[in-house]
């Protein structure tokens, strides 16, 4: 597991690298190879081992999915059918959180947490959202806070704070996606928003086993 994390780390600064010289070959030959380093790393952990391991990969799969979506510049309904694999990768790691359990009381002060900090998002995000895109950046907010809420129910039932933390990681890294698409297109997005994203990808694929 640890050579496919190594191989992710220097995926992902050769991603970076490739985003600020404005390398677009260099974006599609590292993005997929990091994604493919967690991945892997599931894999290698006993993913398939177990049915949470399982459901968690899938969210793996529609993650690497959605990755290589995005990567395409001004291509609206790629971007789009982008955004909705990771919606479905959302809902597969809620899944695979309720498979461990949910203690209801934890996962009811998580989604009223989540619920505030979404709409505060939202709010400021909304008018820039181009109408063609505001129905499925709402159930995009609505799935990505039920999987916060869904792994610290499940943290709370079952252990393993990992799994609270990547959830929450892949939560932050997704608001710089959405400010880079609709708020302010930079290279300071994809500085901390990338790091974040495969840190969040490797800490839950870890916890498969």
């Amino acid at each position: 597991m640890t050579i496919y994390v190594l191989i992710t780390a220097i995926a992902v600064a050769a991603k970076l690298w490739a985003e600020y010289v404005g390398s677009r070959r260099g974006i599609w030959v590292f993005k997929p190879l990091a994604s493919t380093g967690f991945l892997l790393s599931a894999w290698s952990a006993g993913a398939m081992d177990t049915p949470y391991g399982r459901a968690l990969f899938v969210g793996l799969v529609l993650a690497w999915l959605g990755d290589v979506l995005l990567i395409p510049r001004d291509r609206p309904l790629v971007f789009k059918a982008g955004v909705v694999s990771f919606l479905l990768g959302h809902i597969a790691y809620a899944a695979a959180f309720w498979m461990r359990g949910l203690d209801t009381t934890a996962a009811l002060v998580a989604a009223i947490v989540v619920a505030a900090v979404g709409f505060f998002i939202f709010r400021g995000l909304g008018p820039r959202i181009p109408a063609r895109m505001r129905a499925v950046a709402r159930a995009y907010v609505v799935v990505i806070s039920a999987m916060v809420v869904a792994a610290a129910g499940s943290v709370a039932a079952a252990g393993n704070l990992l799994v609270l933390v990547g959830a929450s990681a892949f939560y932050a890294s997704d608001i710089s996606v959405a400010r880079d698409r609709f708020v302010e297109p930079a290279f300071v997005n994809k500085l901390w928003g990338t790091p974040l994203y495969y840190a969040a990808q490797l800490v839950l694929a870890s916890t498969v086993s």
